[in-house]
């Protein structure tokens, strides 16, 4: 039976159509993966699921009865309460029925007749039973559990929900969906402020979840793991492909052959991504130094394509030297607690370096310490003399939202915008989803992903010898992912990433920094199978 049904539904925005002819069931079990472009309607879609917004036309149907959790990449959670309390307000059934469970026990310790001494012990028994049926018994395990998997230390569990960050208040209302457990989840890129073990958690809690599963995200990784249908939201339609991300990525494929090459470049992204995702599995089975290199040969020597002549064409006056960064001996803690100490590592010409680790290692503080904004506690960071660095922290901080998306890109200092040719420039802002028409745009007016796109087309463009990325996937679609992926590949510097996106880190990266979360970190080779 299906839980919930969307019948010839349609959805309109200021006059404008987001949804057209839209058919779909959720039954219990499914696990369906929703991706498009940004701006193509993925939020408004749950928010229709969710009874927030009226089709247009057509029909929502809700089985009676049927609970609905929604998880939002924007926290709704609030309140002076802490995360331990409100996730323990979830269960409120289970304390009344301890409340009253221990009222008859205080009953019992007093003197009474037999047959109201029997009454209570009938209701004890009952109320014992609906203990069992509701996990009463385990409901601070369950809780504990959760929170402990997403990160949350004492501190953080015992703090008023207001006074979290906005990644952790994030995180915890993500616990709140786990713990609450309904018949439907919607999960709004759930995966966007957790660390690579809380992402693998998260997908083996939902392995064993009963119920239905909606979730939008740009983590392809988190979709081969978890969803078994992708939906995607292409011309206003749905367009459903069986299987998972790797599966829709292969279906597509031949699709858009059928198609006469309606979108020009997409079809060759999906071709890396196909030779990636099957050298990723054939990595994953025999990790040796053949199948890396192989993964390597997919990562820089495919054989040129139209998107990567583009690509190289802007790239091709950019000169960089081969030296550009040493590290030596850096430190650097807080509250007398060492997140990395004694590190010592070099960048050169065509390094493509990933820091993983566990949220709170020290991950984005490395960058910080890198570039500048914040100062290690011992140790030094020596840049080559001339080599200028591009921080996309710092870019998406420093936007001007009074300016127009058009000018912010061709405008950045020493952008090479300014060298290659006006017509490279102009494909290559076509391939990352700009319109003439959103080139004129206000930044201001723009959504999250929108103001991320600019951020790293000023990044990609920006002349600098390195490019340092702290989690740039997280607000981007999957098509801007892959055009920035094929970019970071032909990119003449280095790359220093932060990422907790496996599928992103097998693909581009050659180096790892592993955040042992301890103050240690080791420094590996990428096998291609995180």
């Amino acid at each position: 039976m299906s839980l919930i049904r969307l019948n010839d539904v349609s959805i309109d925005f200021d006059g404008r159509p987001v949804l057209k002819e839209a058919f779909l069931k959720l039954r219990r079990g499914d696990r369906v993966g929703l991706i498009g472009k940004n701006g193509t309607g993925k939020t408004t879609f749950l928010e229709l699921v969710l009874g927030r917004r009226e089709p247009t036309g057509g029909t929502v149907d809700v089985t009676l009865g049927t609970t609905i959790g929604y998880f939002s990449q924007f926290s709704e959670l609030d309140g002076e309460r802490s995360v331990r309390q409100t996730l323990s307000d979830h269960f409120a059934a289970v304390h009344e029925t301890q409340a009253r469970i221990d009222e008859i026990g205080m009953q019992l310790a007093e003197p009474m007749a037999d047959a109201a001494m029997n009454r209570l012990l009938a209701e004890q028994g009952d109320l014992l039973e609906r203990m069992d049926a509701i996990g009463g018994w385990t409901y601070e395990q369950t809780i504990d559990t959760v929170l402990t998997r997403l990160g949350f230390d004492e501190e953080r569990r015992d703090l008023p929900v207001d006074r979290l960050s906005g990644g952790w208040r994030n995180r915890a209302a993500l616990a709140l969906i786990l713990v609450q457990a309904p018949d439907v989840l919607l999960l709004d890129e759930p995966t966007n402020f957790l660390d690579l073990d809380g992402v693998k958690w998260v997908e083996n809690w939902l392995a064993g979840f009963p119920g239905a599963v909606l979730v939008v995200s740009h983590d392809r990784q988190f979709l081969d793991g978890v969803v078994t249908r992708i939906v995607e939201i292409e011309n206003y339609r749905l367009q459903e492909y069986e299987g998972d991300y790797s599966a829709y990525v292969h279906a597509k494929q031949s699709r858009l052959k059928m198609l006469e090459r309606q979108f020009a470049h997409e079809e060759e992204l999906l071709a890396y991504e196909q030779a990636a995702s099957a050298a990723r599995r054939e990595a994953a089975r025999n990790p040796s130094n053949a199948v890396a290199r192989r993964l390597a040969d997919i990562k820089k020597r495919q054989a040129p394509r139209p998107i990567d002549q583009i690509i190289t064409g802007i790239y091709d006056g950019l000169r960089v030297s081969n030296d550009l960064l040493t590290v030596t001996g850096l430190s650097k803690g807080f509250n007398g607690a060492p997140l990395f100490d004694g590190l010592s590592f070099d960048l050169h010409r065509g390094d493509r370096v990933a820091v993983i680790g566990g949220n709170g290692s020290g991950k984005s503080t490395l960058l910080d310490v890198v570039t500048g904004e914040t100062a290690p506690d011992s140790g030094t960071v020596r840049w080559a003399k001339g080599s200028r660095f591009v921080s996309y922290n710092r870019v998406v901080a420093e936007l001007d939202l009074t300016d127009t998306v058009g000018h912010a890109v061709n405008a950045y200092p020493d952008s090479l915008a300014f060298t290659a040719t006006k017509k490279s420039v102009a494909r290559f802002l076509a391939m990352l989803q700009f319109s003439d028409a959103d080139l004129q745009q206000k930044i201001g007016t723009l959504s999250g992903g929108q103001r991320a796109r600019v951020a790293i087309a000023q990044c990609l463009l920006s002349g600098a010898a390195v490019i340092v990325l702290d989690e740039p996937t997280n607000h981007l679609d999957i098509t801007s992912t892959q055009v920035m992926e094929r970019a970071l590949t032909h990119f003449p510097g280095a790359v220093l990433v932060v990422s907790h996106d496996r599928f992103f880190v097998d693909k581009l990266a050659d180096r790892l920094l592993v955040f042992a979360g301890d103050g240690t970190v080791r420094e590996t080779p990428a096998t291609g199978a995180l």
